[in-house]
């Protein structure tokens, strides 16, 4: 058995403004999307509607029940624009240098040490094709609701802060329900 992360099982999915989310971050119908430590794939579930015949979502995690868990969604549901991949995006990324259009990391950054933030986001950049987007969900870091304790949150600047440091620009930022934000980054040339 694959070591259980921190969150595995869980997902900021059910608290999310859907619709908003995906007016927000603009996934074109023949992205290549990466779902960065994507768990059981709930979003990768989601994103997969919006994409066409050229569509394809790398679902990658390091949970290997979790990716077992969608493999059998998948096939429950006969869905063809999914790749479940077991990797540690901490690690390595198992995908060709900037041939992705699209990265989401949602609900993953405060479950990472600095290193592996540091580490997640230079692989993610790595894949990302300049100018590309990458999409970060994380809790508001206020003391009420579901998900983290306060003191591992991050706040939306901390959150700016870290990944700009890493080639990327903010576009766009905002709510995206009652205990979580959204930011949208452009991977720069």
């Amino acid at each position: 058995m694959t070591k259980k992360p921190v969150a595995a099982g869980k997902s900021s999915l059910d608290l999310i403004d859907l619709p908003g989310f995906f007016v927000a971050v603009e996934i074109h119908p023949g992205a290549q999307v990466l779902d960065a430590a994507c768990g059981v794939g709930l979003y990768s579930l989601e994103i997969s509607k919006v994409l066409d015949e050229r569509g394809l979502i790398q679902a990658v995690d390091l949970w290997k029940e979790g990716l077992d868990s969608l493999k059998d969604t998948i096939r429950d549901r006969n869905i063809t624009n999914i790749n479940p991949v077991l990797a540690d995006i901490t690690k390595h990324i198992p995908l060709e240098n900037e041939s992705i259009d699209f990265c989401l990391m949602a609900t993953v950054l405060h479950d990472l040490s600095p290193e592996e933030q540091a580490a997640a986001l230079l692989e993610t950049g790595r894949v990302l094709k300049p100018g590309g987007t990458l999409a970060v969900i994380e809790f508001k870091k206020i003391d009420t609701g579901p998900g983290p304790p306060v003191h591992i949150r991050i706040s939306e600047q901390e959150a700016e802060d870290k990944i700009q440091k890493f080639g990327f620009r903010k576009t766009d930022h905002g709510e995206i329900g009652q205990y979580n934000y959204q930011m949208k980054f452009e991977r720069r040339a």
